[in-house]
């Protein structure tokens, strides 16, 4: 073998390992990036949380993970929205939106002076006896949230309407536990 031939090869195999070294850089930088976007998006567009409490049984139920569109505040009776209270993350349905009038009697929910017929829901909506008085009003931007569950949920009836913008957003995703 000639000194030139060992040269050319020594060339090569340089020439090798830096190319090796860029594609490394470059894929690290694009995986880098791919998690950039990834927090950008799951930071300020869409949420994730995990639900810890049986509020909306048998719709969300303990343990399902949720995700929520941040960006969407539009509610209409029966979204679910995220809130929340106390430290504490809630799924909740929305009943009433602003302009409606809550009612909760011994006959159930009244909302406009009618009483709810609720598909899924299986027990009857009672008020709490430490909680807001009724019958209530809601004001500009507000909403009144109850969980499908409604003996023992943490909603509205306790804490009040919710303004939209104090709300996470509206959920889009429900991943069903399944026995893990």
């Amino acid at each position: 073998m000639s000194n030139a031939q060992n040269i050319q090869e020594q060339q090569f195999n340089k020439k090798q390992d830096i190319s090796l070294k860029q594609d490394i850089l470059f894929l690290l930088l694009k995986i880098g990036f791919i998690f950039l976007i990834l927090f950008i998006i799951f930071t300020f567009i869409y949420g994730i949380f995990r639900n810890d409490y049986a509020n909306m049984e048998p719709a969300i139920n303990s343990g399902d993970l949720v995700m929520y569109y941040r960006l969407d505040k539009n509610f209409v009776s029966q979204d679910i929205t995220v809130v929340n209270y106390e430290d504490h993350t809630y799924a909740l349905r929305v009943v009433a939106v602003e302009g409606d009038t809550v009612d909760i009697s011994e006959d159930g929910l009244m909302i406009n002076g009618s009483l709810q017929q609720e598909d899924n829901i299986y027990e009857d909506t009672q008020r709490y006896e430490e909680g807001i008085d009724f019958p209530i009003t809601l004001q500009e931007d507000e909403i009144f949230l109850l969980g499908d569950s409604r003996k023992n949920a943490t909603d509205s009836r306790i804490f009040g309407p919710v303004k939209r913008n104090e709300t996470l957003g509206k959920v889009i995703m429900i991943l069903r536990r399944r026995g893990i």
